[in-house]
């Protein structure tokens, strides 16, 4: 089975929707002279030149642990922005950043409380923590895998991330003088009710074609398929909505 089933193209099938909530995280940090940056999940590295230009960073790291995004980075690297192989996981600096940033990565991380605390160990005095992380894990098109993938033996994909009042009452107990905790609901207008598929084939499913054999795969995608297009409504365009967690929080 592969190790890195992350595929840039089909992640970037719906650029321009999975961009607007970065815009929304990066509205919120407050910008310093000569920041350092840190961007775990750095993905393609589109958004975190973005983001090093937006905030004339002195210094901005992207760090991901999926070959396939970071060669497609590689050319986004350069005055002051760079690119390395990093497991957000294991992610235990101290004292490093001004901003600790990431946009739809840490979902993929356990015990957010645990990670929480080592992020914040990573923030120099006066740092900035900004995190938005997905929590549409009650929609048909969660709750579908999690029923096909249990027919074919497979375990519940982890749901890591937190309820919104406890982000907030985590980010009090760290010591954080100012927070803005919010839920998000995107409205995202697709072409179709297919088009859903093929949106979470670039994010959730990738742990699924990770997990089984290839023509088990292609089983499960087909019930997958089958299964929640019968849940949705067929209407075009199809209203697909999304929610999502922004956090910001600064010492």
């Amino acid at each position: 089975m592969p190790t890195d089933t992350w595929d840039p193209e089909q992640y970037e099938r719906f650029r321009a929707e999975r961009e607007q909530p970065f815009r929304d995280l990066l509205g919120l940090v407050r910008p310093r002279p000569d920041m350092r940056i840190v961007d775990l999940g750095c993905g393609t590295g589109q958004l975190t030149r973005e983001l090093h230009q937006e905030l004339a960073a002195r210094e901005t790291v992207g760090l991901d642990s999926s070959p396939a995004m970071l060669e497609r980075s590689a050319p986004h690297a350069g005055g002051g922005l760079r690119f390395e192989p990093g497991d957000m996981a294991a992610f235990a600096e101290r004292d490093a950043f001004d901003l600790v940033f990431s946009n739809a990565a840490l979902h993929w991380v356990p015990d957010h409380e645990a990670l929480l605390e080592r992020l914040t160990n990573a923030l120099r005095t006066h740092g900035q923590l900004a995190i938005q992380v997905p929590a549409n894990f009650d929609h048909p098109s969660h709750l579908t895998a999690t029923e096909v993938g249990a027919e074919l033996g497979l375990a519940p994909h982890p749901v890591n991330v937190l309820a919104p009042e406890r982000y907030a009452v985590v980010l009090h107990r760290l010591g954080y003088a100012d927070q803005h905790v919010r839920l998000q609901v995107y409205a995202h207008r697709l072409g179709s009710r297919d088009e859903v598929v093929e949106w979470v084939k670039g994010t959730l499913l990738t742990d699924y074609t990770r997990r089984l054999e290839p023509d088990v795969f292609d089983e499960f995608l087909r019930r997958y398929r089958d299964r929640l297009l019968a849940r949705l409504a067929d209407t075009r365009p199809f209203l697909f909505t999304f929610k999502r967690i922004l956090l910001w929080a600064r010492r």
